[in-house]
Formats: C-alpha cells, sequence, structure tokens
C-alpha cells in the first residue's frame, strides 16, 4: 500500500535522518569541549595567583625586615614583613593546624567540583580560592617553625594601623568569595545554567533537541488519503 505514514518523530528521508544524527553529534561534541575550557580557566587562575604569591613572598623575605616597613604611600600603604600563625587577616592566631586543614578541605572541594564545571565565572571565582588556598598552605607546610605549624608571611598593608597586614593569596580569597555571592545571588549555577524567577534556564547550546526535530516540517506532512486509488 502506498502512504503508508511513517511511526509518529521517525523522519520520513534518508536527509531528515541524518540532519538528525548530525545535530545529536554536534550537541554531544558541545559539553565535552565547554567543560574543558572551564577547567582550564579555573586552573589557569590558581596557577597565575599560587606563582605571583610565590614570587612576592620570595622578594619581601629576601629584601625586607620585619621593623623596616617601606612606605609606598604615606601611611597608606607600605610593604611591611611579618609573620602570621592565623588565618588571612592575622584572624585566629593560635590555630595554625586548624587552618592548615581547613585549606586542604578548601583544596580538595575544588577539585571535586571541577568536574561539573561550565560556569566562566564559577571557574574565575574558583580559582582565585584554589590559588589563595594553595599560596597560603605553602607556607604552613614549607615555613618555620615546622611542617603544617608555619607562620603565613603577610606584606601589604594599607593604613597597617588600623587594617591587618595581609598578601596576595588573602586578596585572591576575599575576591573568591565575593564573587561567589554575586553568582550565587544572580541565580548563576555550577553547570552554566542560571536561575530566573525561580526556574533554572539551560544555555541553548546545552540543549539536547529530541530526535526528530530537525525536520518538523515532515513530520507535521498530512497522512495520505485511505480512500484513495491503490494498486493491487
Amino acid at each position: 500500500m502506498r502512504g503508508v505514514q511513517a511511526a509518529p518523530g521517525t523522519p520520513l528521508s534518508p536527509a531528515g535522518a541524518d540532519a538528525n544524527a548530525g545535530a545529536s553529534a554536534s550537541a554531544g561534541e558541545h559539553s565535552g569541549p565547554a567543560r574543558t575550557r572551564r577547567v582550564t580557566v579555573l586552573a589557569g587562575v590558581a596557577a597565575f595567583v599560587l606563582a605571583a604569591d610565590i614570587a612576592t613572598k620570595a622578594v619581601i623575605v629576601a629584601h625586607l625586615r620585619p621593623d623596616q616597613p617601606v612606605h609606598v604611600l604615606g601611611n597608606v600603604l607600605e610593604f611591611w614583613l611579618t609573620r602570621n600563625p592565623g588565618a588571612a587577616f592575622s584572624v585566629g592566631t593560635g590555630e595554625t593546624v586548624v587552618f592548615t586543614v581547613i585549606a586542604f578541605g578548601v583544596i580538595v572541594y575544588i577539585a571535586r567540583t571541577a568536574r561539573k564545571l561550565y560556569s566562566a565565572g564559577w571557574a574565575i571565582a574558583l580559582g582565585l580560592l584554589l590559588g589563595g588556598a594553595m599560596g597560603n598552605l605553602g607556607d604552613r607546610i614549607f615555613r618555620a617553625p615546622g611542617l603544617f605549624r608555619g607562620y603565613v608571611v603577610d606584606w601589604i598593608g594599607v593604613v597597617p594601623r588600623y587594617y591587618p597586614i595581609f598578601n596576595l593569596a588573602d586578596s585572591a580569597i576575599v575576591c573568591g568569595g565575593i564573587l561567589t555571592v554575586i553568582l550565587a545571588m544572580r541565580g548563576f549555577h555550577l553547570d552554566g545554567t542560571r536561575s530566573v524567577d525561580g526556574n533554572r534556564n539551560e544555555p541553548a547550546g546545552n540543549r539536547n533537541e529530541p530526535a526528530g526535530s530537525a525536520a518538523p516540517a515532515e513530520q507535521d506532512a498530512e497522512p495520505a488519503d485511505p480512500t484513495g486509488p491503490t494498486e493491487p
């Protein structure tokens, strides 16, 4: 019999099948490279922060003494070598080991989260947090007075009479935390989606179109008239 209609959603021509196959392949190829780019951004930001923190600390330790601050902008900005046994901005100076464990936990969490990271904004935020945590963790491991009890090198003083002295790793952690809050408040998620008015919308590039949608015109074709002429 002529004019037999295909099953719903099935392309009526080889060209339609090829188009659907190509669309599915391109959708599958999109998610892979997207994740690679986001993880690369995270790793690049973290590496930059870590390298800058290590380099600046080495220069400060080699050229400054704790009792000889360098006044860059009078009493507003000073380079002042200090040793900090606590967390960022000299918080919790008696809990060096505790902050070492916390830094390890942050690094492990970010490493696990990177597997589902599709958002560039979150990649930058987590990269800042990761680089800052690794920078200060390196001091706690390798500097005196001992393993996991080392004092962190701080050297940036902004109005140091009223504000704690810090380093580049501390600055990266603060900036990463602020960016994290902004992304969360604006509804951005790690997987690249965004919540708008309570609804979670997926980016167009990551949507998987259902099979057969590449040729809607063919699906909407009228079925053959069963009363028409037939051949034996």
